[in-house]
């Protein structure tokens, strides 16, 4: 209850500018809340899918993969199916793969989406703190002017304390939304790099399988 008690005081202490920099920090959860379950799930659906594509890869079941991709969510399909629709024009290796990277270009920008507003929303939260701060100084320093000598270094130092508060809450909102953008951002890369790496498999696959033609991009 003390504690509780400490937060709402020292919410209440801050002043106007505690508001804006609590309204910044309630977005930034949310997006890095949405963000989060997005990834997870993004990744989820990647693994079940690209195990559900391997066997027909592996058969040949071209058929199988476009069916699939039709009713998958999962990036990964979609940029499979891509080079096998590819490959119903051409053999060369080096065409599948731009088609894959073509998809993957594609679900990039869906796996990035709102992201970057972390890193906005916690310097927004900062600049707003020391925009507080300044305003709560200018307030302090005014108020001291007209105050009684012998009172000055008492008001003074409670309306510093006090103007302090917003830049305080400031980073406080700031920092954790910084940790987030960080951890999506690896996250998001982690996604990515397995979708090449399963591009790349089913390139491999389908060579070994004598599917594609041995032409590389320097036959040209």
């Amino acid at each position: 209850m003390e504690t509780y008690s400490a937060i709402v005081r020292f919410f209440q202490e801050g002043g106007i500018f505690m508001y804006p920099i609590g309204i910044v920090l309630a977005f930034g959860v949310a997006i890095a809340l949405e963000r989060w379950i997005f990834l997870t799930a993004a990744r989820s659906s990647n693994r079940k899918a690209f195990d559900q594509l391997l066997p027909m890869l592996q058969k040949q079941d071209f058929k199988g993969v476009m069916q699939l991709a039709q009713v998958s969510r999962a990036p990964v399909s979609r940029i499979i199916a891509a080079g096998i629709a590819r490959l119903g024009q051409t053999q060369r290796r080096d065409e599948i793969e731009y088609a894959m990277e073509e998809g993957v270009m594609e679900a990039v920008p869906r796996l990035e989406k709102r992201t970057q507003y972390l890193a906005t929303l916690a310097n927004i939260a900062t600049l707003l703190g020391l925009l507080g701060t300044v305003i709560g100084l200018i307030a302090a320093f005014t108020a001291v002017g007209s105050a009684d000598p012998s009172e000055k270094a008492a008001l003074l130092s409670s309306s510093i304390s006090v103007a302090m508060n917003t830049t305080a809450f400031g980073l406080i909102a700031a920092i954790p939304m910084l940790l987030v953008h960080a951890m999506l951002q690896t996250k998001t890369a982690e996604i990515v790099d397995s979708l090449e790496m399963a591009g790349v498999k089913c390139l491999n696959l389908l060579a070994d399988r004598r599917v594609l033609t041995a032409q590389t991009r320097s036959s040209d």
